[in-house]
């Protein structure tokens, strides 16, 4: 761990108080932002007990000068991959400036008259969900432009699994920056320390980084996030379900995507993965042209199944469905590989390895990765 990171932690026992955010723990950041002009990297999710983080600084006399925002928007009011653009809040007049689409990092205009970054959205703790991207060109941006950098935590509803394949380099993306598993055990502020510790960022320049912890949160503890972090993630199931679920996005398969349920079913019309049905149809600010618009799909209702991490056994199902039928089922082979961080899962299913195989082949990456992360973690395993 690189002597420039300070932690702040200031954790007690559960049972003495309820559990604070990293945002709600003002007095432990409140004088780090004294004198500073300062910017945000939130959306929706950055909620305290006093309402929204901007409002709740802004009326404490914090000089907030611009968000900053990620896939989904400010709001979350965009769906996955939508276009993301830059404006003004219409609340108090500041500067949203958009983190996705061409621009992914904060540029040096956006950074020439900010002291401080701060940054607090909530993650669900899986490698391909973008927020953990955006969080790393922050950092990048701020070591570069030598600001200091403010993580505000918050728990990760996967915390209790380290899971999938390791991503190895070249399978970099958006959807996987850091040789990391599906999903990785870790907070974001956890995350943030090793992401800088390891040297992932591409810059040399130290960072003034500060990651102000959860109180009284252990990684035993469940957590139910209460509001949903981006527009097709509307639940506990559905935040349970993704790591598991999303790699059917590779594939004709819909995952629910213009349904109340998306990310607790899956079907296809014309190769039946199952008896229960439903029929995908636009929804405004999550699914403006959803997969299988408009079409009676069947496949499975797992709204009552208990997940426990990254089951790989509907995929592979519905994969010998397909193939059964001589239906191709990675149409979208590059993007599959992306997801999983390697082409091993891909090439293992097609050989069709069975689970218990195919998760043997990264047990010993998994090992390497707690014996890696174990420096930089914050709450007790």
């Amino acid at each position: 761990m690189r002597c420039f990171i300070v932690l702040i932690l200031l954790c007690v026992s559960a049972s003495s108080q309820a559990l604070q955010v990293g945002a709600e723990r003002y007095s432990h950041y409140l004088p780090l932002l004294k004198g500073q002009r300062v910017a945000l990297v939130v959306n929706q999710t950055a909620q305290t007990q006093d309402g929204h983080l901007l409002d709740s600084l802004l009326a404490k006399g914090v000089d907030v000068r611009k968000v900053f925002a990620p896939e989904h928007g400010f709001r979350g009011d965009h769906d996955a991959g939508a276009k993301v653009d830059s404006g003004k809040d219409a609340k108090t007049g500041l500067p949203i400036v958009s983190l996705y689409g061409k621009n992914k990092k904060p540029s040096t205009e956006a950074l020439q008259d900010i002291d401080t970054v701060v940054f607090d959205i909530q993650d669900v703790g899986v490698r391909f969900y973008t927020y953990i991207s955006t969080m790393h060109y922050v950092m990048e941006a701020s070591a570069e432009h030598d600001k200091q950098l403010l993580i505000l935590d918050r728990p990760n509803p996967n915390i209790a699994y380290v899971d999938g394949p390791v991503l190895e380099a070249k399978f970099r993306s958006f959807v996987g920056m850091h040789p990391i598993p599906v999903l990785h055990g870790m907070t974001v502020g956890e995350l943030a320390k090793m992401i800088y510790g390891e040297g992932w960022l591409k810059t040399s320049r130290a960072l003034d980084l500060k990651v102000i912890s959860i109180a009284d949160y252990n990684a035993s503890m469940g957590y139910e996030l209460p509001i949903k972090p981006s527009p097709n993630l509307p639940n506990a199931q559905a935040i349970a379900l993704y790591p598991s679920l999303c790699f059917f996005e590779a594939t004709p398969v819909s995952v629910g995507r213009g349904t109340p349920m998306p990310f607790q079913i899956f079907g296809h019309d014309s190769v039946r993965l199952g008896t229960f049905s439903f029929a995908p149809k636009p929804v405004i600010g999550a699914a403006a042209n959803p997969k299988l618009n408009g079409k009676t799909v069947y496949g499975k209702d797992l709204r009552q199944v208990r997940s426990n991490g990254l089951n790989l056994n509907w995929f592979l199902d519905a994969y010998k469905a397909f193939y059964v039928k001589n239906e191709p089922f990675f149409t979208h082979a590059e993007f599959m590989d992306k997801l999983a961080g390697t082409d091993k899962l891909r090439l293992a299913i097609e050989a069709k390895q069975s689970v218990a195989q195919i998760k043997s082949g990264w047990q010993a990456d998994l090992e390497a990765f707690k014996l890696l992360r174990q420096p930089y973690l914050i709450y007790k395993r």
